[in-house]
């Protein structure tokens, strides 16, 4: 009778554990159980933010969950990651990072936020740019607006990102032109600062300009990426036109420091899961962009070596620190 006794109450323990276990997993639930948080680090409309929402759409179909995307732009693209990397780490406010937030930004300013600070879930895509300037310009060509930054006085450029901006430092480093920076928050901010004649060229992405362009507001000079836009075969690359320069920009995902593995690996699978869907594809390419998976650690890699790259390029170039 003590023996059954005895049974009975490691019996009792055992069930108490495992329904206290029990508990616990209800409780928690499976990663995820709740709607997710999408922080995207440019503003609405430009083609961060719209490559962004694209994903999210396929990541919400493959997850379960609902995905909340919210813009923070600012700083050169650092506000939004600094924000994220200051929420819990557990996998319910994600970062979309773009690669100049790590590879060229902290070389030209001070940005509250360290690489330490983010895990790099994946990289999803690359988009393109292209050097415009307002159908009334007396620029017709790259060659013209080159020839006038070295001629003495600085070229005005709107930029609201980093890479942008990287293509005319670029340029005036290999030219010997001067061109001077006015930072916007957003693609579209300075797409209608070119069209109000407040700064004389930018360097923009599809979505930015094209309708300006086709309405013939807006003229395209050169592409600024490795290949010429489809929507414009006949404008040469700027190294088709004789300057070696050419700026490739990914857009990744990124979670706090300190999320658990797991989390971060099915947040990994269901990106790469996401670019496979046909409808995430075309969402991307309409913005001018190429969907492209780079898994986290090589990712993460190659962000690292870039930002020694452009780190040397600035140093090169003398490019001066932003106030």
């Amino acid at each position: 009778m003590r023996s059954l006794r005895k049974n009975a109450r490691v019996l009792g323990a055992v069930i108490g554990v495992a329904g206290a276990l029990a508990f616990g997993a209800a409780a928690h639930g499976a990663y995820p159980d709740r709607p997710i948080n999408m922080v995207v680090n440019f503003g609405p409309g430009g083609v961060t933010d719209l490559m962004a929402r694209a994903l999210a759409s396929g990541m919400e179909k493959d997850l379960g969950a609902t995905i909340v995307v919210q813009n923070r732009p600012g700083a050169l693209g650092t506000l939004g990651p600094a924000h994220v990397a200051k929420q819990p780490a557990d996998g319910y406010t994600l970062a979309i990072v773009s690669a100049s937030v790590v590879t060229t930004t902290p070389h030209l300013m001070d940005v509250s936020v360290k690489p330490e600070d983010l895990v790099h879930v994946a990289g999803f895509g690359k988009n393109r740019y292209g050097i415009a300037v307002h159908a009334d310009s007396e620029f017709k060509t790259i060659s013209d607006l080159v020839e006038a930054a070295k001629g003495g006085e600085s070229v005005f450029f709107g930029s609201p990102s980093t890479p942008n901006s990287l293509i005319f430092f670029d340029l005036g480093r290999k030219t010997g032109g001067k061109f001077e920076l006015i930072s916007y928050k957003a693609g579209p901010e300075a797409s209608l600062a070119l069209l109000g004649r407040q700064v004389a060229v930018i360097a923009a992405n599809p979505p930015d300009i094209l309708s300006h362009l086709e309405a013939g507001k807006l003229r395209l000079l050169a592409s600024g990426s490795a290949e010429r836009w489809r929507e414009y075969p006949d404008v040469p690359t700027l190294r088709e036109a004789g300057y070696d320069v050419s700026v490739e920009a990914w857009a990744g995902v990124a979670v706090p420091a300190g999320t658990p593995s797991e989390v971060v690996q099915r947040l990994q699978q269901s990106i790469e899961r996401a670019l496979r869907m046909p409808e995430v594809q075309e969402k991307i390419r309409q913005v001018g962009a190429d969907p492209q998976f780079m898994a986290g650690a090589e990712y993460t890699q190659y962000l690292l070596d870039e930002r020694e790259k452009t780190g040397e390029i600035i140093k090169e170039a003398g490019i001066p620190r932003i106030n």
